[in-house]
C-alpha cells in the first residue's frame, strides 16, 4: 500500500556504516530529509545511482536537504558497499527491517541469484518535510526507472522558492 503525502511517517532509526544512527524524528532539515533505500551490495545499478548522489550530496545540502542512503543489508554488505563503491560522502544505513520497508510502501524480492540476500527491498526514494511528514516518494518493484538526482535537486530548489505543496493526498 503506498503511502499517502501529508501524512507521518513511521519512523526510521537504523544504524549507520561507521557508527552512530540515523534516526528520522532527530532530523532538523531545512527543507527535506531524502531517504533512498537501496537494494544492496549485489545491485550494480544501485551503485552507479549512490554515486551520483555522492557527488551531489553539496548541493543538496545547500538546498537544505539532508541525504541518507538505507538499506536491509546487514553491516557487513553495507560497510563494503560504502567502501567499494566509494561513498565517502553519502550516509549509509543498513538492517532495515523487510516488516519496516511494507510499512513505508516498498516492494519485496526474493533471491534469483546466490549474490542476493533470501529477501531484499526494492528501491525508494522519499521526500519528508521537517515536521516528518511525506512530501514526495517514488517507489520501484525492480532496479530500473528511478529519479535521477539532478532532476530532484531541481524540483526540491523549485518547491522551496516557490512554497509549493505537497500533492497527491486525496
Amino acid at each position: 500500500m503506498p503511502l499517502k503525502t501529508r501524512t507521518t511517517l513511521p519512523n526510521l532509526d537504523l544504524p549507520l556504516v561507521g557508527g552512530g544512527r540515523f534516526d528520522l524524528s532527530a532530523q532538523k532539515p531545512e527543507a527535506f530529509t531524502m531517504i533512498v533505500v537501496y537494494r544492496g551490495l549485489h545491485c550494480p545499478i544501485c551503485k552507479g545511482y549512490l554515486a551520483d548522489l555522492n557527488r551531489k550530496m553539496a548541493d543538496f545540502a545547500k538546498a537544505g536537504v539532508i541525504a541518507v542512503a538505507a538499506t536491509s543489508d546487514g553491516v557487513e554488505r553495507a560497510d563494503k558497499a560504502k567502501k567499494d563503491w566509494k561513498l565517502d560522502d553519502l550516509p549509509i544505513a543498513y538492517d532495515m527491517p523487510v516488516s519496516l520497508g511494507r510499512e513505508w510502501g516498498l516492494s519485496v524480492s526474493k533471491a534469483i541469484t546466490e549474490s542476493e540476500p533470501d529477501l531484499f527491498l526494492e528501491p525508494g526514494l522519499f521526500l519528508i518535510d521537517p515536521d516528518r511528514k511525506l512530501y514526495a516518494a517514488s517507489t520501484q518493484t525492480m532496479p530500473f526507472a528511478r529519479p535521477g538526482f539532478s532532476e530532484v535537486l531541481q524540483a526540491v530548489q523549485y518547491v522551496v522558492k516557490n512554497g509549493y505543496p505537497a500533492r497527491g493526498e486525496a
